[in-house]
């Protein structure tokens, strides 16, 4: 530290003790050009936007592993496989085997599947499962999510069209359409409805969303049930979460509504009652209204409206009732990792809805304006929060 000589020597002393470390001298300030800055930063810049161009390659990879069956022919042969071992049991050409180990390479750089090494000998490599690859495996009594994913990646196409419209819909203040409707002249459910093959994928892919739902609500405590008889299913499909629920609470009568192509060939079982109708229009009387994955699926006005048919058909107050809202809420102190997934998931439902995936701020204004009194996030899970809205 460098102490003039002129200075007291009071002063001196307590420089010299750190005693005045809050005093500063006064500088000019240079105006910057960020060159210096930006010089270093370059390298890394220019990975990162290059890594941002090419992501469209990290879900294809999963398509192919998906398609390979990679993930289930490891956890079939019940223990890590060498890549030679891999390459003969899919039924892949010798002369492929050098390509099976880059794409075995960037499913490892994904954490999709795991390599392990002996440093002390000279074995090959060999490969097994992780925590992510088992999700889509045929594993009993697991988690399952093989139909969502396939679904995400199998409608990719027409979401990529979707996405390629979202700088003219931007431009465009007053059109009502939302990019989807832009790029394939129809909206999800209307080309879902006419086109079997998608409709089927998409059903089979809520249908997948039960075990989600399962370990996001039941497993983690039965108290949001609490004091609920009955409860409609918005949205419900073919049933498997309203079946899930009064499986496991069977104090509960169950309603499930969704659009007619959707519960056209349902019977009702005596287990869960199947209602076609429009949310929009109509909702069954019940202690609780459950809308999972639903809100994000539609703009703010659409919401209160939704909120609003809710709030009518809450039989009683007294009994409990309340809507029931499974949905990502964007920035939770306890999702901080989970929110660039999170934000994709933005982007996916603006470009095919027009909708959004809401931070806590943005829920609570549409509880206010649809009339609700009060709201409480009761857990947070992974993507997932459970709120409960009170009329």
């Amino acid at each position: 530290m460098y102490i003039p000589s002129s200075i007291t020597a009071e002063k001196r002393s307590r420089l010299e003790s750190g005693e005045c470390h809050r005093l500063t001298c006064a500088a000019v300030p240079l105006p910057s050009t960020g060159l210096v800055s930006m010089e270093n930063k370059e390298p890394q810049a220019v990975a990162e936007l290059m890594n941002m161009a090419l992501g469209f390659i990290k879900p294809m990879s999963l398509k192919c592993a998906l398609d390979l069956g990679i993930a289930d022919q490891i956890y079939s042969h019940g223990r890590p496989m060498t890549l030679s071992q891999l390459q003969s049991a899919l039924s892949l050409p010798q002369s492929k085997e050098p390509h099976l180990r880059h794409l075995m390479r960037i499913l490892t750089h994904f954490g999709f599947i795991q390599m392990q090494i002996d440093a002390n000998t000279s074995a090959e490599p060999i490969y097994d499962i992780t925590p992510m690859s088992s999700l889509v495996t045929n594993k009993e009594g697991s988690l399952n999510l093989v139909s969502l994913v396939r679904f995400r990646l199998e409608s990719i196409e027409e979401n990529i069209k979707a996405l390629l419209c979202m700088a003219e819909w931007l431009k465009q203040g007053d059109n009502k359409q939302t990019p989807f409707e832009m790029a394939h002249g129809c909206r999800l459910w209307e080309m879902a409805s006419e086109n079997s093959r998608l409709n089927e994928s998409f059903n089979s892919s809520m249908a997948s969303t039960t075990s989600l739902f399962t370990n996001v609500i039941i497993k983690s405590g039965g108290d949001i049930f609490k004091g609920i008889e009955s409860l409609v299913d918005v949205g419900g499909g073919i049933g498997k979460v309203a079946k899930s629920i009064a499986s496991n609470f069977p104090h509960v009568k169950c309603t499930v509504l969704d659009l007619p192509h959707v519960v056209r060939d349902l019977a009702n079982d005596g287990v869960v009652k199947f209602v076609s109708g429009n949310m929009f229009d109509y909702i069954p009387p019940a202690d609780a209204i459950l809308l999972k994955f639903v809100l994000h699926n539609w703009g703010d006005d659409d919401c209160i409206k939704i909120l609003k048919r809710c709030k009518e058909a809450i039989s009683s107050t007294e009994a409990g009732g309340k809507v029931i809202i499974v949905d990502a809420v964007v920035g939770r102190p306890r999702a901080r990792e989970y929110e660039e997934t999170q934000l994709l998931l933005d982007m996916l439902m603006i470009s095919v809805h027009a909708g959004a995936e809401r931070d806590e701020n943005e829920w609570e204004s549409l509880f206010t304006k649809a009339g609700f009194s009060s709201y409480n996030i009761a857990r947070t899970i992974g993507l997932l929060s459970v709120i409960e809205v009170y009329p």
